[in-house]
């Protein structure tokens, strides 16, 4: 068999290093280097900063991470969101203020990453996948990696493009107990914030899976067989970006670093039981799936089998008519009903004998 590799996996063919869409284009260069790995969305990057403590909400946007040195305070907590991945100077900043590994930086850039919690001497560094429903096509996924650091009295976001994942905590921030607790407590928020659009998804799979059982059992279409394989690689993408959030919870419940205080940890506790649930509905989901492609090949051989009885029911009606009429249609000139005045109405009236007194029968055993 000649099968020729597709020109996308010759990997030393890769020309710009600047743009890149898996792990696998950057064979070659050397580690931490920052270049951007991924979907590439066409937004300009934009950073927003919101400083906060109990009496005081400041807002601003910011052209580079310069102006961020003058904005820190110690009093404050600060929060910068970076919306768009496609300034990489604007991360490598960030690494030079805040003295970020370059690692992580170009762990930032890589949006592959599976979700990870990885704990440095003055910060932390989460990743989080960021899933929404695609409500103009037939449950299409949409999955964003969201990059957190946690430090001192500051956390950093990264998002792969510009939405309202935050709007929810921009507004809780106007009258919410939130500014009276510190920046550990603020990331609690941003985590619980990307956990809770998981139960969206849910609620959306069961309003997919829920009339798609009562369909296929009534009238299965190759349609519906189509959604299924559609949902269950969901399911299994789904799965991939969400169980390592379990792993992630239990290293910040056991951890004993000082950014995170005492009385925050039941909160990140609480969001590792909303995981443990949506795992669990997960798999509950792949088992529905898995008895649905069952019950859609059993509809499907039910309704060919039903075909074949109906079809082996004429041919067994049509088989002694078809032998009576072939033994009058041989060319045989001794055969004396051939000459008989009544011999064709006669003929007829066991033909029609024949086929009532087989369909009597049939149903009479419930063949029919």
């Amino acid at each position: 068999m000649n099968f020729k590799i597709p020109a996308w996996h010759r990997l030393h063919k890769q020309a710009d290093k600047t743009e890149l869409i898996s792990s696998a284009d950057k064979s070659g260069l050397p580690p931490g280097s920052l270049v951007h790995i991924g979907e590439k969305h066409e937004i300009e990057s934009k950073i927003s900063v919101t400083q906060y403590n109990a009496d005081k909400l400041l807002q601003h946007d910011i052209a580079s991470i310069a102006e961020l040195k003058h904005l820190r305070d110690s009093a404050l907590i600060t929060w910068v969101n970076i919306d768009g991945l496609s300034d990489v100077n604007i991360v490598e900043g960030i690494g030079q203020e805040l003295n970020i590994h370059s690692l992580v930086l170009e762990d930032i850039l890589s949006t592959h990453q599976r979700p990870k919690l990885e704990e440095y001497e003055d910060y932390f560094y989460l990743v989080v996948k960021s899933i929404s429903v695609d409500y103009e096509n037939n449950f299409n996924l949409k999955y964003e990696q969201i990059s957190i650091l946690l430090l001192a009295n500051v956390v950093v976001t990264f998002q792969e493009k510009a939405d309202d994942t935050f709007n929810h905590i921009y507004n809780r921030l106007q009258k919410d107990r939130l500014r009276k607790l510190g920046s550990d407590y603020l990331a609690y928020v941003i985590l619980d914030t990307i956990v809770d659009e998981y139960f969206v998804v849910e609620n959306n799979l069961d309003e997919i899976i829920d009339p798609l059982e009562d369909k296929l059992l009534s009238n299965p279409t190759a349609d519906m067989l189509q959604i299924i394989q559609q949902i269950r690689r969901e399911l299994i993408t789904m799965k991939r970006n969400i169980s390592p959030l379990r792993e992630l919870l239990t290293k910040i419940h056991h951890t004993d670093s000082t950014l995170l205080q005492e009385k925050t940890i039941p909160y990140y506790d609480d969001v590792y039981d909303h995981v443990l649930r949506v795992t669990e509905s997960l798999e509950s989901y792949r088992e529905r799936i898995a008895a649905m492609q069952d019950i859609y090949l059993s509809s499907i051989s039910n309704k060919m089998n039903e075909t074949m009885k109906v079809l082996t029911i004429f041919a067994s009606i049509f088989i002694p008519l078809t032998f009576i009429a072939g033994i009058y249609g041989m060319n045989f000139e001794y055969m004396p009903e051939l000459k008989w005045r009544w011999a064709y109405p006669t003929l007829w009236v066991i033909f029609i004998s024949i086929s009532v007194g087989l369909l009597i029968y049939f149903r009479k055993n419930k063949w029919l």
